[in-house]
C-alpha cells in the first residue's frame, strides 16, 4: 500500500560539503526573491516582490468564491467577495519578510527553500479589516486561537493537509490585520493570493494566508503542523522550539555600482558614493541604522528618513489609534489620495562613503525602539528561521575615474 509518506522527505541538514539539492533548486525556480536594486521602490511592483508558494497555485473562480467564519462563535458567517468588498475599505503599506530569509547563510544549512537575503518586499494591501468581522460573528468567552485555512494542499512530513495558521485572539483581534483582496491598487494576482489572502502586519511571511477559505475560532491553541511542527525556533530534531512571530529588525543595502554577472561582487569608480537602503522591524519602530564598509570592524551612523505613517507602534500597541494625531506623512497621502497606513513599511536609509579604490565588505545594521539589534553572528536553529544576520555587500573601487 502506497502512502503519502512514500512521497514525503523529512527535514534534513546538509552535510558539511553539500551543495544546493536539485529539490533545493526547484523550490528556487518556482519562488523568488525580491532583486535589490528594487529595493529603490518606495512601493514594489508586484512582479518583483517576493514569493513563496508552499504547495500549488489553487484554481479559484473569485465570482463563487466563499469566506466562512465558523467554531467558537455566536453567529457563523459566510460571505461571497462582492459581500467584503462592501465593508470598509483601507489600505495598508506593509514589509513582508519570509521567515526562512538568509536560510541558505547557515552552517550547517537546513535544507529547504534557499534564501539569501532578498525574500522580502513591501505593497499596498487593500481590503477590509479583519477584527469588526470576528466581534460581528461574536466571539465565544472561552476564544483563544483564530486558525486561518487556505486552499492550497499539500504533504509535509507525511501529513496531507491544507495550509493553515493560527494566531492568539489578541493577535487577530489589531485593528491592523486585513483581509485583503488588492495588492498596489490591482486585484490579487493567482500567486499573492486571489482572490483573498490574510495580511497581518508586523508578522513573518508565514502568518500571511493566500487563498483564503476559512476562519476558524477554538477554544484551544492550534495544534497544526504550520503552527505546532513547522515554524518553530528550535536547536535539534527533539526541541519542541517556540513558536515564529514577528520579524526581527534588518537593515539591507542596495548594491552600488554595477555586477559581476556570476559572483555579484559590485564594482564602482572611485569618489562619493551614497550607499542606502531600506530597513524594518516587526516588533516596534526602527531608531537606528549603522554602515560598516570593513565587514563589520567598525560602524557608522545613516541618515534614517523620517516615518511617513501616523503613531509609532511598539509591540504593536498604538498610542494614536483613535486616530486624532495627523502626521505630515498623512496629510500628504490625502493630498495624493486616500489615506494609505504606512507604519507597517520599511524606512530608508543614506551613508556617504567616500570610496578610495580598494576591495570592501558593505553592511547595514538596524535598531529598533524595542532594542532589538541585528547580531554579527547568528545563533542557529535548525529550520533557518527569523536569520537576521547582517547582510555582506562585497564591492571592488576600481583604480579608474
Amino acid at each position: 500500500m502506497t502512502t503519502v509518506d512514500d512521497v514525503s522527505r523529512p527535514s534534513r541538514l546538509a552535510d558539511p560539503d553539500e551543495g544546493i539539492s536539485i529539490e533545493e533548486l526547484g523550490l528556487a525556480a518556482r519562488n523568488h526573491a525580491l532583486p535589490l536594486e528594487a529595493l529603490r521602490y518606495d512601493v514594489t511592483p508586484v512582479g518583483l516582490h517576493y514569493l513563496l508558494i508552499h504547495y500549488d497555485i489553487p484554481d479559484l473562480d473569485p465570482g463563487r468564491h466563499l469566506l466562512t467564519v465558523d467554531g467558537r462563535v455566536d453567529r457563523p458567517l459566510t460571505l461571497d467577495l462582492a459581500a467584503l468588498r462592501e465593508r470598509p475599505r483601507v489600505t495598508r503599506r506593509v514589509t513582508l519578510e519570509c521567515a526562512g530569509n538568509g536560510r541558505a547563510l547557515l552552517t550547517p544549512r537546513p535544507v529547504s527553500q534557499p534564501w539569501l537575503s532578498e525574500a522580502i518586499g513591501t505593497a499596498e494591501w487593500t481590503g477590509t479589516p479583519l477584527a469588526p468581522l470576528l466581534r460581528e460573528a461574536g466571539l465565544g468567552a472561552d476564544a483563544v486561537d483564530v486558525v486561518f485555512t487556505g486552499a492550497d494542499h499539500g504533504v509535509e512530513r507525511g501529513i496531507e493537509q491544507d495550509y493553515q495558521r493560527g494566531l492568539p485572539v489578541a493577535e487577530a483581534l489589531r485593528e491592523e490585520v486585513l483581509l485583503a483582496y488588492e495588492m498596489n491598487g490591482l486585484p490579487l494576482l493567482p500567486q499573492h493570493g486571489a482572490p483573498l489572502r490574510l495580511v497581518v502586519p508586523g508578522w513573518y511571511g508565514m502568518a500571511h494566508v493566500k487563498w483564503l477559505t476559512r476562519i476558524t475560532v477554538l477554544d484551544r491553541e492550534f495544534d497544526g503542523y504550520q503552527n505546532a511542527v513547522a515554524y518553530r525556533l528550535r536547536t535539534s530534531a527533539d526541541d519542541p522550539g517556540v513558536p515564529v512571530t514577528r520579524i526581527e529588525p534588518r537593515a539591507l543595502v542596495q548594491p552600488p555600482g554595477f555586477p559581476d554577472f556570476m559572483s555579484r561582487t559590485r564594482v564602482l569608480r572611485p569618489g562619493l558614493c551614497t550607499v542606502e537602503g531600506r530597513a524594518w522591524s516587526g516588533h516596534a519602530p526602527v531608531t537606528a541604522v549603522e554602515v560598516t564598509t570593513d565587514g563589520g570592524l567598525s560602524w557608522a551612523p545613516a541618515t534614517l528618513e523620517p516615518a511617513t505613517g501616523a503613531a509609532e507602534l511598539v509591540n504593536g500597541a498604538d498610542p494614536d489609534s483613535a486616530g486624532q494625531r495627523e502626521s505630515a506623512g498623512q496629510r500628504e497621502s490625502a493630498a495624493r489620495g486616500p489615506a494609505v497606513d504606512e507604519r507597517w513599511a520599511w524606512r530608508r536609509w543614506r551613508y556617504e562613503w567616500p570610496a578610495t579604490p580598494g576591495r570592501y565588505t558593505l553592511g547595514a545594521r538596524a535598531t529598533d525602539a524595542s532594542g532589538r539589534t541585528q547580531p554579527i553572528e547568528q545563533p542557529w536553529n535548525r529550520g533557518g528561521f527569523a536569520n537576521n544576520l547582517v547582510q555582506r555587500v562585497e564591492v571592488v573601487v576600481t583604480e579608474d575615474h
